[in-house]
Order: C-alpha cells, then sequence, then structure tokens
C-alpha cells in the first residue's frame, strides 16, 4: 500500500512539473497556475455519457488528467483522438497511457479534420485556456470543433470565466452550464450541442 502511495505521490509530482514546464513554454496556452481537480475533470465528463460513444476528441490533453479518465468512460470499441501542441506532454502522455483505442496527436486543435478522415466525433473535449487565445485561434478551434461534430453530438469545455459564453451560444444549438466550485479556481463547465437535422 505505501508502495503504491508513492508511486502514485511520484507520477503526480512529474505531471505536475511537466505541467509547470508546459506553462513556461506556452503562457497563452496553459490557462490556469495548477492541473485541473480529478472532481472538476469528473463533473465536466458527467455532463454526457461517453460510453456509447464511437469517437471522442480531446483538446489539450496536457498531463493527461482528462485523457485517463475519458478512457474510463469510453467503450471498449470507442476511438479516442487526444491532442496536444507541447510536445513533451504528449510522448509523456502516451507513454503513461498506452491503450488501443487512443492515439495521441501533437498538433493543434485547429486541425482535427486532417486526422478524422471524414468521420464525426460524438463528443470534443476541450480544456483550452479560450478567454487567453487570440480571437482568430479560438474562432478557429470553436468552429474545427463544430464542425469535426456528428449532429447532436456535444462540445464538453472547462473554462474559469463566463467570457465564452456568447461564443458558445453563437456557435451551438444549446448550451448547459454546471458550476465545480472545489476546482483551483473554481471552474465553469459548458456542454454544447451541435445543431443539426438529425440530431
Amino acid at each position: 500500500m505505501l508502495k503504491e502511495s508513492g508511486s502514485r505521490l511520484g507520477q503526480d509530482l512529474y505531471r505536475r512539473a511537466l505541467f509547470l514546464a508546459s506553462m513556461i513554454s506556452h503562457p497563452g496556452r496553459v490557462g490556469a497556475v495548477w492541473p485541473t481537480s480529478h472532481r472538476a475533470v469528473r463533473d465536466l465528463l458527467d455532463m454526457e455519457d461517453l460510453s456509447r460513444a464511437s469517437i471522442v476528441v480531446e483538446f489539450g490533453t496536457g498531463t493527461g488528467v482528462y485523457t485517463e479518465e475519458i478512457l474510463r468512460r469510453l467503450g471498449p470499441d470507442g476511438v479516442f483522438l487526444a491532442f496536444e501542441v507541447d510536445e513533451r506532454l504528449a510522448q509523456a502522455v502516451a507513454r503513461r497511457l498506452p491503450d488501443p483505442r487512443l492515439t495521441v496527436i501533437n498538433d493543434s486543435a485547429e486541425n482535427v479534420e486532417l486526422y478524422l478522415s471524414g468521420r464525426k466525433a460524438d463528443a470534443v473535449v476541450s480544456s483550452l485556456p479560450f478567454t487567453t487565445l487570440p480571437a482568430g485561434l479560438k474562432e478557429e478551434i470553436l468552429l474545427a470543433a463544430r464542425d469535426a461534430l456528428r449532429p447532436g453530438g456535444s462540445l464538453l469545455v472547462l473554462q474559469y470565466s463566463k467570457r465564452i459564453l456568447p461564443d458558445l451560444e453563437r456557435l451551438f444549438g444549446r448550451v448547459r452550464q454546471r458550476f465545480s466550485p472545489l476546482n483551483v479556481p473554481p471552474a465553469l463547465l459548458f456542454a454544447c450541442e451541435k445543431f443539426g437535422e438529425d440530431a
């Protein structure tokens, strides 16, 4: 038990060190001073039933906190594409979570269509800091997320400000909100359903 706890602590410290290094390397693309809590991740993912999803996409894999929980929920035949611009983080997550359902992609989220090869995702999960991204890039990524989804599919977003809400309401049909107070800082959660005739 002590050995297992020590191993978990070591992994946690390593992930936090990687997170801080990424924050220094990409300050505009890391929106928090600390990795998202497991509770906030669960709260966000509870807003959609991922067990029935055929394809899930993640924008901003980071240290893999979301990635790990998505894999727990994804069905055995699910496909999971996880995007991360920081090469060190992408490699670390791919090594730590060897799973045939998971492909970690060292590329920016707005290029998602290149990797879907004509398929559509049931859900896109994003923790990207939209309020600190350049306006043009933010719009590109939100449009890419919408275009990547099947009609009725959902974009799940964790943010620390409501400033993204008008953009989400403009681009998606229905936006549900939740609050996760135990995260540092407290997190705002959004589930955005794509418009579509088949929705």
